[in-house]
């Protein structure tokens, strides 16, 4: 097998590594706006899902159906100190729901291993604020995974699609090319910043955001309908631009072996 081009994997925290289906954020913003008089869909809630959390809020609270809710109810809508006032509301009821919401998806520790095992350095990108990772990061290192470093949403300028989190994880590292780097993540936006960082994508389909169930909701499903949404969001990463689609992290060493060896 030839030696990998790759001298690090920047993992997205939420379905990706930990919190299987990304639970615990769609929770607390379905949350925040109920508290508020307006229900949203666990779809509205999700669609912005890797971007930074008060962005994230502004974009739910301006979908069209959203903003109709809003405007009905209060004669407006939300405005920039709307979206403030909730977004100082999502913080501690994150905390509470992210303290109990931190496994570690089954098969990543092993992954992980095998990956330093080869070589390579370990990081992760989130759009939680440093705040919210000191809750978790303990929790997720207490399970076996802790990355070299983490960047949270707060320690940039901008949050994805820029690349900065991903060019400050690099730095902090101490990794370069950037073409050296590989980005993993389960939301488009997230494939959309590690292509603009210069980095390979990988996106994942079955663990996080984009497919959106536990673990036990997964298996209750048939394989064949489990199969057709996994097609249906392969074709949907590939048009967001991914490089490569895995099922989970899990997969990861193999598809590394298949480009090492086509290389």
């Amino acid at each position: 097998m030839s030696q990998s081009k790759f001298k690090a994997i920047l993992f997205d925290w939420a379905g990706t590594t930990v919190d299987y289906g990304s639970l615990a954020p769609t929770k607390v913003f379905v949350e925040i706006f109920a508290q508020r008089g307006i229900e949203i869909t666990v779809e509205e809630a999700r669609g912005p899902m890797g971007r930074a959390k008060h962005e994230h809020i502004a974009m739910v609270a301006a979908l069209p159906r959203v903003s109709a809710l809003w405007e009905q109810r209060y004669g407006h809508a939300a405005t920039e100190a709307d979206v403030m006032a909730m977004y100082h509301d999502f913080l501690p009821l994150q905390k509470k729901v992210l303290s109990e919401g931190s496994s570690v998806i089954p098969g990543i520790c092993d992954a992980i291993a095998e990956l330093r095992k080869r070589g390579m350095k370990i990081g992760s990108t989130t759009g939680y604020t440093r705040e919210l990772m000191n809750v978790v990061v303990p929790i997720a290192a207490s399970q076996g995974y802790a990355p070299d470093v983490v960047v949270c949403s707060d320690e940039v300028s901008q949050g994805r699609p820029a690349p900065w989190m991903n060019v400050l994880a690099a730095e902090r590292l101490g990794v370069y090319q950037l073409s050296s780097i590989m980005i993993v993540d389960d939301t488009p936006v997230g494939i959309e910043a590690g292509k603009n960082a210069g980095m390979t994508a990988v996106a994942v389909s079955l663990t996080g955001n984009a497919l959106g169930l536990s673990e036990s909701d997964v298996n209750s499903l048939s394989p064949a309908e489990l199969e057709r949404r996994l097609n249906e969001i392969e074709a949907q990463f590939i048009s967001a631009g991914t490089d490569y689609v895995i099922r989970s992290v899990a997969d990861l060493p193999r598809l590394l072996t298949r480009i090492s060896a086509a290389t």
